[in-house]
């Protein structure tokens, strides 16, 4: 084997993302929320970019957004005048009304040099000319209220219930061995981890359990979390054994409302003696067979069901505040009655208009200012630049798109959901002049806010079929009549899926018997035997 080197040419083509347009993808596929963080964050972090400031006799909102709807292509203005005019006010003020000026941040410290110092607040012009009160000594701040008033981050479930279990009266033992269950309670509340395994995985060397615990052990430290803990059913192995704790919490909390209603009572039991035995049989709605098998009548069933449905198959949940997100629409689409139209405009006012420090732009053309400071700054600068070219990229870019769709989806907008039509992102990116890619992004994650609600912006963009006249129909907008058909159907006698079909084809959607089942189960609707009611 003979190892040699040699040099060679070669003629060839590469693709590489530069900087600047990864973050322009990234922005533009922010939804609006995190785009406001993410220019927070810049604004923290980034001394070269800062906030705008609309002056009082600026454009109103109103003119603000007629000039967007008239020129979206307008790029974002950046001003050149920096914030010495402001500092220059403020002095001359202080001059005049020496009284106003005594606050808490008007201290000698604020002046050095006769310069006023960069941290000191200047007071605002309003629509008559008068200052903004300055806050004097002892008065509460708004911010530090604000601070305070922000909720605080919620305990874990497993927090909880250690704090729960600290409060109880065990054995030091059965403490002990709580606590080695406890980190096994999922989110949902259950324990589906076997007690066989937790007692393998504990330390030979446990100094509070001398060993290695037996199953029995964890089996009676278990049934002290499952009777102790709150919300019943915490700590459950199944779902029956979780319906049962919360029947038996029940029956504790009403004894006396019980007592003094036998009927009550015997609800609760026949809710319990359907809970022991007969579950697989509730969740496949076998209500007659239960009815066959127990000799309870099916009024006496649905007392009982009516009983369950009081009842969590997720008691934890009650524990962990787990709120969804808010979401804020990026775009709004309102209609003009006087030209018959449906406008679209960006919702923009959440986001800061930005620009650079002119400030900082000078000193780093300045040759006084030492080199590495310079590189500093031009550093800084350019990625301010770069920021404030991708925010206006994404408006340009996400309002045409939304224009597109709304020119595209007017009869959703007319007739709702069912006038919906195939609209492929290949068709938008043709139209405008951009790749599907780009459209791909522009929608991921957007929603904006219409007539008909907030809907998610990715919805108008769909595939479909033809019906029997030829016209195009979306498939969603097939969901949208299939999810009609089920509501108006009798549930006495729900239709199958065959007969789902054949009521669609009635409709001039003529569709195959399996899309209608999994368009059904898309939709999250059961079958036809478990949407019977008795």
């Amino acid at each position: 084997m003979r190892f040699d080197y040699s040099q060679q040419m070669r003629l060839g083509q590469q693709m590489k993302l530069a900087p600047r347009m990864i973050q322009s993808m990234e922005i533009l596929q922010m939804p609006l929320a995190d785009l406001q963080e993410r220019i927070q964050q810049e604004l923290e972090n980034n001394a070269a970019l800062e906030i705008l400031e609309i002056e009082a006799d600026g454009p109103s909102a109103a003119q603000r957004r007629e000039e967007r709807l008239a020129d979206p292509d307008r790029p974002l203005e950046v001003e050149s005048g920096g914030g010495s005019a402001d500092f220059g006010r403020l002095e001359e003020f202080e001059s005049q009304h020496p009284d106003a000026a005594e606050n808490e941040y008007s201290s000698s410290s604020s002046f050095e040099g006769g310069e006023v110092s960069a941290d000191r607040a200047a007071p605002r012009d309003d629509d008559h000319g008068a200052y903004s009160r300055p806050r004097t000594d002892g008065e509460r701040d708004a911010k530090m209220d604000a601070m305070a008033a922000a909720p605080a981050r919620s305990a874990s479930l497993t927090e909880q219930v250690q704090d729960q279990w600290a409060l109880c009266d065990v054995e030091p033992r059965v403490r002990a061995l709580g606590e080695i269950i406890i980190p096994y309670i999922e989110e949902d509340g259950y324990v589906r981890t076997p007690l066989a395994t937790i007692a393998d995985r504990v330390p030979e060397a446990s100094p509070v359990l001398a060993g290695r615990p037996e199953v029995e052990d964890l089996e009676n430290a278990l049934r002290a979390l499952q009777l102790l803990l709150e919300p019943a059913g915490i700590a459950a192995r199944d779902v029956r054994e979780c319906l049962l704790l919360q029947l038996d919490a029940m029956e504790d909390t009403l004894v006396e409302e019980l007592d003094r209603d036998p009927e009550a009572r015997r609800t609760l039991s026949a809710a319990r003696r359907i809970v022991e035995g007969y579950l697989d049989d509730l969740t496949r709605n076998r209500l007659p067979r239960i009815a066959e098998r127990t000799g309870l009548s099916l009024d006496e069933i649905k007392s009982a069901l009516a009983v369950m449905r009081k009842l969590s198959l997720s008691p934890a949940r009650r524990l962990v505040d787990d709120s969804p997100r808010p979401i804020v629409p990026d775009a709004l689409v309102e209609y003009d009655p006087d030209q018959d139209r449906y406008v679209a405009y960006l919702n923009d006012s959440r986001i800061p208009n930005l620009r650079v420090n002119q400030e900082y732009a000078r000193m780093s053309r300045d040759r006084a200012v030492e080199k590495s400071s310079r590189e500093f700054l031009k550093t800084s600068l350019g990625n301010a630049h770069w920021l404030i070219d991708a925010v206006n990229q994404r408006k340009r870019t996400l309002l045409r798109v939304v224009r597109a769709v709304v020119d595209a989806q007017r009869d959703y907008f007319d007739y709702g959901p069912q006038a919906l039509k195939p609209l492929p992102m290949t068709q938008v990116a043709d139209q405008l002049g951009i790749h599907v890619a780009t459209v791909s992004r522009a929608v991921s994650e957007k929603y904006i806010q219409t007539p008909r609600g907030v809907v998610p912006l990715r919805r108008f963009f769909t595939g479909g079929t033809h019906n029997e006249s030829g016209e195009e129909v979306s498939w969603d907008a097939i969901k949208a009549a299939l999810k009609d058909v089920i509501e108006a159907e009798d549930k006495a006698a729900p239709l199958s899926d065959e007969a789902l079909a054949e009521a669609l084809k009635a409709r001039g959607l003529e569709i195959a018997r399996r899309t209608v089942a999994k368009y059904r189960e898309q939709l999250g609707i059961p079958a036809a035997r478990l949407r019977k009611t008795f």
